[in-house]
Parts: structure tokens; sequence; C-alpha cells
């Protein structure tokens, strides 16, 4: 008997190991099949929700916000690439690459999830972040990636400049922080079960599995 399962992806465009987290929930979903009938909602998150326009080197920031070395961020950094390419993802960042703002990323993702095409977008943002190395708070990358996505892109050229949906990304970004959410990715399973990081496929699939069969 297929179980319905409601999964919220809680996570922010600007966040590898959250290509990571997606790539072993998608896959888990696939292992699964018709065990469970799901569908990813994707949440909010900001890492870096005061983030100028211009951005900040990927380097640079991490050294500021978490004081590694550059013998940990090149660890890092391969180990991330090493985990994407395991879930058919190339993260191709560099000395040069930034970290840019993401709302307005969000905003669009949101308006995405109200037409139908949120996980395609979610997608197409990762890949022009993190493997093309756009600037994603560039409304003509934003405009892309929705093409890409299968999106109008005049709906999405509307709601970047037009500002729409601030107020309910806002709105649900809060109410993630007061649910306990202080870092991404973070796996919400029927409003009960959290998994947290870039876990992969195995560790999905094993919590799917035990949760289909509860009542």
């Amino acid at each position: 008997m297929t179980k319905t399962v409601k999964i919220d992806f809680v996570s922010d465009v600007a966040c590898p190991w959250c290509v990571v987290g997606l790539g072993g929930l998608e896959a888990a979903l696939e292992r699964v099949g018709d065990l469970v009938d799901a569908k990813i909602h994707f949440q909010p998150f900001e890492l870096n929700p005061n983030m100028p326009p211009e951005g900040q080197n990927r380097i640079e920031h991490v050294a500021q916000k978490y004081g590694s070395t550059r013998e940990q961020m090149d660890a890092s950094r391969q180990m991330i690439r090493d985990r994407a390419a395991a879930v058919g993802f190339t993260m191709a960042f560099d000395e040069n690459s930034r970290i840019h703002n993401t709302f307005d990323a969000h905003r669009l993702l949101h308006w995405a999830g109200l037409v139908g095409k949120q996980a395609a977008l979610k997608h197409a943002l990762f890949e022009a972040n993190f493997t093309a190395n756009e600037n994603i708070a560039d409304p003509e990358v934003l405009v892309r990636a929705a093409m890409k996505a299968g999106l109008d892109p005049q709906a999405a050229h509307e709601v970047l400049t037009s500002g729409r949906y601030a107020s309910e990304v806002r709105d649900a970004e809060r109410a993630w922080q007061a649910a306990g959410i202080n870092s991404v990715p973070a796996v919400v399973i029927n409003d009960r079960y959290l998994i947290s990081g870039g876990q992969p496929a195995e560790y999905f699939e094993q919590a799917l599995r035990q949760i289909a069969t509860q009542d």
C-alpha cells in the first residue's frame, strides 16, 4: 500500500550541501518506488541574508564566517565535489567563485511552487550557481534559470521586478527558524521527522521505508 508523505526541504540556493542532500533524497525516492507517494516542497532559508549585491569571494567568506584554514577549505571543497559527483552534479566552484544574495531566488522559487515547477527551478538555480558560477542575484540569470525550468520568462521577470512574494518568503523563513531550523539542508517529513545535513541516498531510503510502515 502506497503511503502519502509530505516532504519539506528547507534549503538555500547558496548551500552546496543542499545540492548533495537533494540528490540523495531524490535518489532515495526513486529507490522506494511505489512505497511512498511524495512531493518535495522547497522552503526558504538564507545563509547570508545580509550579503550585499556584489557578493563576496567564497573562500574569503568561509574564512571570515567559520575561521577555516586554507587546508580545511581545500579539503572541504574536494569532499563537496566528490559527494556532488556521486549524485550526478558538477560542482565547478573555484578560488574566484562568489557567494551572492539569494532572496530574489527564493521569491522566484515561491512563485514556481505555485505553478508546479519548483523542483525544476531549484535544479536550474543550483546549476547556475555552482556549475556555471553565475550571479544568482542577477535578474537576468534568474530569468534564464526560469526559462530552463520551463517557466514563462516574462512572468518570471514580472515577479522579480515587482517584489512579489517578498512577505511570503520572509514569513516562511521566520516560521522555519521558529520551528528550530538553524542550518540547512533540513528535511522535514510529515511535519514530524527531521533529517539534517547532506545525507546519502541510503540514509534517506531507510528513513522513508521506516516512515512508510508507520500509521
